[in-house]
């Protein structure tokens, strides 16, 4: 029994990330229950299987990193969920700060 999508969330820093950063994406789930298996997808191609944690470390970010994340993982050892796209965007200059 696939747990319900929205108990898992996929954290992507809200700053605008630059080439050259390093981002940590977090693969969460809601309700604070024990996840692991945790795959992450960059447009539904598996990108890495973290046994024993939550994140992925990008880096350093490049422009082939911009894309539709998601991440999957095993919710109470026995529910498998997966998280909505996340579209992370990587700019190759410094855009205009938004105040």
């Amino acid at each position: 029994h696939p747990c319900p999508t929205d108990w898992l969330v996929l954290q992507v820093p809200a700053r605008a990330l630059l080439e050259g950063d390093t981002v940590t994406l977090r693969c969460r789930c809601r309700r604070d229950l024990w996840l692991t298996w945790v795959s992450f997808y960059r447009e539904e191609k598996e990108l890495q299987i973290i046994l024993d944690g939550t994140e992925l470390s990008l880096s350093p970010l490049q422009l082939h990193h911009s894309g539709r994340y998601t991440c999957t993982g095993r919710v109470k050892a026995w529910m498998w969920s997966e998280s909505p796209p996340v579209t992370v965007t990587v700019h190759g200059e410094h855009p205009t700060a938004a105040t």
